[in-house]
C-alpha cells in the first residue's frame, strides 16, 4: 500500500491508520450518518486496555520485561513493582500509587533485547564506577542528546580510557544536578566544534550558582521584653474583667 512496512516511529504508524481509517469512512459517510442515530452513550469508565505484570527491580538498577530493559531510580532497587503495560508506555506503581511513566520499547525484529535508558536513573551508580561508562551495553542510549556522545568520543580519542570515562560521568551530572541539559549540550557543541575538549572545572563553574548571587539573610535576635508587651494586655483585661 505504501511500500514499505517501516514507519520512522510510533506517532508516524498511527498517522498512517488514521489516514486510511478516514479514507475509508468517507466514502461510507451516509451509511455511518444513518448508524450514528442509533449508537448509545459511551461507557462511565474506560475499559481496560492494559496488560498488568509484577516485576522486580535488579541490583543493576532496572528490569528486563519482553526482552526489553527499563532503568529506574536507584531507591527502587530489591521493590517489586506492578507495571501497567500499554501499547506506547509503561506506568509504574507500588501498591495502589502511580510512581512513574516511561515509554516502551520494542525488542529488535531479529529477536535482540533492547533498551530504555535514562541518565537521570544511573548517574549516582556512575559516580562511583566511572569506569563502568566505558562497556555498558545501553551506553549510547545513556546520551541524552547528540553533544554527549560526540563529547564522548573525543575525550576516549585523545585522553586514557579512565579520565575519558570519568569526564563524561561529570558532564552528565553536571547536567543532572544543575537541570541544565540543553545548555549544557550547546556549550559542548561549541566547543567540540572548535576542536578542543569539554573542561569540567570551567563548566562547572559556568553552570554552577554564582557564590555572588546568593542572597544575604541577616537574622535578629529577639528580645524577651518583646514577649512581655504581647502578655502584659491580656493579663490587664483580665483582671478588668
Amino acid at each position: 500500500m505504501r511500500g514499505s512496512a517501516e514507519f520512522a516511529d510510533l506517532e508516524a504508524y498511527r498517522a498512517f491508520i488514521d489516514e486510511i481509517v478516514g479514507r475509508r469512512n468517507a466514502a461510507q459517510g451516509k451509511r455511518i450518518a444513518a448508524e450514528r442515530t442509533y449508537l448509545q452513550a459511551l461507557p462511565a469508565h474506560r475499559t481496560t486496555d492494559f496488560e498488568e505484570v509484577i516485576v522486580t527491580v535488579s541490583s543493576t538498577g532496572g528490569f528486563t520485561l519482553r526482552k526489553v530493559f527499563y532503568t529506574v531510580p536507584s531507591r527502587l532497587i530489591g521493590h517489586r513493582l506492578r507495571v501497567r503495560l500499554y501499547d506506547d508506555r509503561l506506568e509504574l506503581l507500588m501498591g495502589g500509587t502511580q510512581l512513574m511513566i516511561l515509554p516502551r520499547g520494542r525488542a529488535h525484529p531479529d529477536g535482540r533485547h533492547d533498551q530504555v535508558v535514562n541518565y537521570h536513573h544511573v548517574i549516582h551508580s556512575l559516580r562511583r564506577k566511572p569506569m563502568a561508562l566505558l562497556n555498558l551495553i545501553y551506553r549510547d542510549k545513556l546520551f541524552p542528546r547528540l553533544a554527549y556522545r560526540r563529547a564522548f568520543e573525543a575525550l576516549i580519542a585523545h585522553l586514557p580510557e579512565k579520565m575519558a570515562c570519568k569526564v563524561t560521568v561529570e558532564l552528565l551530572a553536571l547536567a543532572h544536578d544543575r537541570g541544565c541539559e540543553r545548555e549544557l549540550a550547546e556549550e559542548l557543541d561549541g566547543v567540540l566544534d572548535a576542536g578542543q575538549l569539554p573542561d569540567p572545572v570551567a563548566l562547572r563553574r559556568r553552570f554552577g550558582p554564582d557564590p555572588s548571587a546568593f542572597p544575604t539573610v541577616t537574622v535578629q535576635q529577639v528580645g524577651l521584653d518583646s514577649y512581655d508587651a504581647l502578655v502584659a494586655p491580656t493579663a490587664w483585661m483580665g483582671e478588668t474583667a
